[in-house]
């Protein structure tokens, strides 16, 4: 097993251009405050301003496509971060949350024709949403910003037009 830390991707474009918002779930905020960290990190290590990127929290993973399905609506960015952790328990909850979250911020992106990122750990223990928190498996908090960057360049280019 390798221990050594991922290297962060830095993606080369004009990155001050493009409005972020971000909804992260309060929902296993030990966890989801580091994702919004990394996301954080990310849009400044590309040269993000920060009056460019709004972060708005709502309960939990669950309602991350109702949030992000509202602010799409009202804000037009050029993309958004979902945020959250879903943790397996005992029952058949985290199939349910972890499905509806993926399926609706999906149906988000599809609707709204706007990169919708799922930043959603989904993980059978703590200890392995930690290790994607910048442990082992890099930190998909700043693999979710850098993947809304990328595809906010993407929708602006000459390729895929709004």
């Amino acid at each position: 097993m390798n221990s050594k830390k991922r290297k962060k991707e830095i993606y080369s474009c004009d990155a001050s251009k493009f409005r972020f918002i971000i909804v992260v779930s309060r929902f296993h905020e030990n966890l989801t405050a580091k994702l919004l960290e990394g996301a954080e990190d990310c849009l400044r290590s590309h040269s993000v301003p920060r009056d460019h990127w709004e972060v708005v929290s709502c309960p939990g993973a669950f309602e991350l496509p109702q949030v992000a399905n509202r602010l799409a609506a009202q804000k037009k960015p050029d993309a958004i971060v979902c945020l959250g952790a879903v943790v397996r328990g005992e029952t058949p909850h985290f199939e349910y949350v972890s499905s509806a979250t993926a399926m609706g911020i999906q149906q988000v992106s599809l609707r709204r024709s706007l990169p919708v990122v799922f930043g959603v750990l989904t993980t059978d223990t703590i200890k392995q949403a930690l290790d994607r928190l910048g442990g082992k498996h890099g930190h998909k908090g700043w693999d979710a910003a850098l993947t809304a960057l990328k595809m906010a360049d993407l929708f602006r280019s000459s390729v895929i037009k709004r």
